[in-house]
């Protein structure tokens, strides 16, 4: 039985851009990463920032990344809500009081325009360097949580998810990935690598646990971001040879397509049809 009052669903369906950042070169890939991650003593302080009305989850994911790192540094960042909706009408299409235009965002796209034309925050505007992993790759998953500060992640969720408590892929219900609908979300922390060790998530404004058979039946795609901006003096993460290597990675991507003639997405210009929210 339902209970709890969810967010809006807002990501499409999973994309890849020519010559988009990837991570699965990178040194930190390769290791084995650690057993737990546990961060209970740092509170990311997630917020809603207008997922409640709007599908503009993709938006809420950078915003709430961008407040994860600054957690993990020992501060916080201000981002608002009209924030969080410009930027998600900026990299998407959506027009503000236009509910027709409220089509979610394909992840690789809004993850462009944060990179190339940055987050606005108050004050100053924030860019990323990203990349995308395999998401049968859970061991660099874990990776990119632990020296990334957050995994940016899609997923499928099913209509067995809209209950409260754990998500699991033993609860009672439709567990078709996808029944319900697309979601952006932040994977955060976790307790454990076994299939049912718990993995806390961030999204509609808090946290919200599922375990690591459940991840894996959903997880259409995975990211990092990392923000050289809000770092402390030698705190880059991840260091020196791959920082580079992301660094080159990205330039690549954003300078290679004027130099080429090679076409970036451009806001709601995605192939695909959204992926509805389903009551």
């Amino acid at each position: 039985m339902v209970s709890r009052t969810w967010g809006k669903l807002g990501c499409r369906p999973a994309e890849t851009r020519p010559g988009q950042p990837g991570l699965s070169g990178l040194a930190m890939m390769a290791r084995r990463a650690p057993g737990r991650l546990a961060r209970a003593d740092i509170d990311p302080a997630p917020l809603m920032l207008g997922n409640d009305v709007l599908g503009d989850c993709t938006s809420a994911g950078i915003g709430n990344h961008i407040r994860a790192t600054a957690a993990l540094a020992g501060y916080q960042v201000a981002v608002g809500t009209g924030q969080a909706e410009a930027f998600y009408a900026a990299s998407t299409g959506y027009v503000p009081g236009d509910p027709a235009t409220d089509r979610g965002g394909v992840e690789v796209d809004v993850l462009t325009h944060a990179a190339r034309d940055g987050y606005a925050l108050a004050g100053q505007t924030l860019f990323p360097l990203w990349g995308s992993a395999d998401p049968d790759d859970l061991n660099g998953l874990r990776n990119i949580m632990a020296g990334m500060g957050a995994a940016y992640l899609g997923v499928r969720l099913a209509r067995a998810d809209q209950q409260d408590g754990v998500w699991d892929t033993t609860t009672p219900g439709d567990q078709t990935p996808g029944s319900w609908g697309g979601h952006c979300l932040l994977a955060w922390a976790y307790d454990g690598v076994a299939e049912d060790a718990l993995v806390t998530l961030l999204t509609w404004g808090t946290t919200q646990r599922c375990t690591w058979r459940w991840l894996r039946s959903r997880l259409m795609e995975v990211h990092g971001l990392a923000w050289r901006q809000l770092m402390p003096a030698g705190g880059r993460a991840p260091g020196g040879e791959d920082w580079d290597a992301l660094v080159a990675a990205n330039a690549d991507y954003l300078e290679g397509g004027l130099r080429t003639g090679r076409a970036l997405p451009e806001p709601g210009k995605g192939p695909g049809p959204c992926i509805p929210f389903v009551s």
